[in-house]
């Protein structure tokens, strides 16, 4: 058995433990909200990711930093190869079952992949891949057609794509790419997404099937460094606390997918990357809290800065599908900037409070709460909330319509209050586009035919002055 050393220095990440909601109310003010946690501590591990709102908190990290990288495959591939029908399994920690480490290219066809042993690798595992069950490095392109991947162990991540970066966020990849098709990938130990890309690596996934059943064990997972996920058909299914179905540090695009939550977030985006839905269907049943995340949310956008995503606009984009949320807030914007665009997409809200759009502090600071929501040919329906401290900027084009209110008054899942007046809120009403009050509402200014806002006996206030009634 061949080792590779990789020297590395790793910036510590703190573990964040799961919370579970309490009862009682209690008055909170935003400064004190946005002062608690400390920075780089996100919901419980990112979901998918340590840290974050869907799981957050990394399980499997309790390593911090790590100097030394010792990778090890129980099978390891340094040249181009061919290979069919073949079993690769590992049982040791720190081990993969496959590792592939050259610039040639690879080829899998029907493999069957069994890893189990878990690592207290922390970071290694989520940021270079160290004992996942597949792990492909050096800049090869590696196709892997049919066949069946496992792992049974925390840090035991499925198929891993590192890009060589050294978790340089923004910095180019050494072109590693993964193709994966057809292929079923289950993974049951914390800290084991899926398919996983970090260090500017390239993720290809086709009519895959992919089930998480681990804390922080996002079905589509990226970490530190980055990189581009496109993924078409398949399904993709999470099960875990703190584990989104997409956890995204990266850029990443999903075309005609199943995509289903069963108790953290839909989606997490940290920082300056995105998440493209391309007729999807998505169903999204957010049941506990993790880490510092004060709310419930299927759509979950922020920053954590703890060092794993660039600061800079957050974007998510969703054309046509379905999003269907069972529980809590439907999108959810904090500490980021946040550029939300919808095109005739089916938003099932199943929440007796019905919020839309949340946008306020949460467990994190350092940055403003930010969101732009833009919508074409799109049917919007809810309370949209704002903070006191928060801006939203709400832009309805192409015959889209909004039937709802706009307020500020807040409480967080645990009774908290979180704010009680309406920060500032831009609404821009274009042609065709229609919005009809649910209660009175104040915002900060209105661009568009005042004749299209149905104020049904409420009041609208723009700029603190009352709306002539329809």
């Amino acid at each position: 058995m061949k080792k590779i050393l990789i020297i590395g220095m790793m910036m510590l990440s703190g573990t964040l433990a799961a919370q579970e909601d309490q009862t009682g109310t209690k008055q909170v003010t935003n400064e004190q909200m946005r002062q608690r946690p400390p920075r780089g501590e996100r919901p419980g591990d990112r979901p998918g990711g340590p840290g974050g709102p869907g799981g957050m908190g990394r399980p499997g990290r309790p390593g911090g930093r790590h100097a030394d990288i010792t990778y090890s495959g129980t099978t390891e591939l340094t040249a181009a190869a061919t290979e069919v029908g073949k079993t690769y399994q590992s049982d040791k920690a720190d081990e993969s079952a496959l590792l592939v480490s050259t610039k040639e290219a690879v080829v899998l066809s029907k493999p069957i992949v069994s890893k189990t042993g878990s690592s207290e690798g922390g970071d290694n595992c989520s940021f270079y891949g160290v004992n996942a069950a597949v792990l492909v490095k050096g800049g090869s392109t590696t196709t892997i057609k049919g066949g069946t991947i496992s792992s049974n162990g925390n840090g035991a991540n499925g198929v891993f794509s590192y890009g060589g970066n050294s978790g340089r966020n923004g910095a180019q990849g050494d072109g590693t790419t993964v193709i994966v098709e057809d292929t079923k990938i289950t993974t049951t130990g914390d800290g084991s997404g899926g398919i996983m890309t970090t260090g500017g690596g390239v993720m290809k996934a086709r009519n895959l099937t992919v089930n998480t059943s681990g804390r922080s064990s996002a079905p589509i997972r990226t970490d530190r460094g980055g990189g581009i996920v496109t993924v078409e058909g398949g399904s993709f299914t999470s099960n875990g606390l703190g584990s989104p179905v997409i956890y995204s540090t990266a850029d990443v695009t999903v075309t005609d997918a199943t995509l289903i939550s069963n108790q953290s977030e839909g989606v997490c985006i940290e920082g300056k990357n995105s998440i493209t839905l391309n007729n999807c269907q998505m169903t999204v049943n957010n049941t506990r809290r993790n880490g510092h995340a004060q709310f419930l949310d299927a759509i979950m956008i922020y920053q954590s800065f703890s060092g794993d995503a660039d600061s800079g606009n957050s974007h998510f984009n969703m054309n046509g599908g379905m999003l269907t949320n069972r529980k809590g807030h439907l999108f959810h914007v904090t500490n980021t900037n946040a550029i939300i665009t919808l095109d005739r997409v089916k938003l099932v809200n199943e929440d007796p409070q019905q919020v839309l759009l949340s946008v306020c502090a949460d467990g994190w600071s350092g940055a403003k709460n930010t969101a732009t929501l833009n919508v074409r040919h799109q049917q919007l329906e809810g309370t949209i909330l704002v903070g006191s401290d928060s801006e939203l900027t709400l832009t309805l084009t192409d015959g889209s319509s909004f039937k709802g209110r706009i307020d500020g008054k807040i409480t967080s899942a645990a009774g908290n209050s979180v704010s009680t007046e309406t920060g500032t809120v831009n609404v821009t009403l274009g042609d065709g586009s229609t919005w009809t009050l649910t209660a009175d509402t104040y915002i900060t200014s209105l661009k568009g035919d005042p004749s299209r806002i149905k104020t049904g006996g409420h009041h609208l206030y723009v700029g603190g002055k009352e709306m002539e009634a329809d």
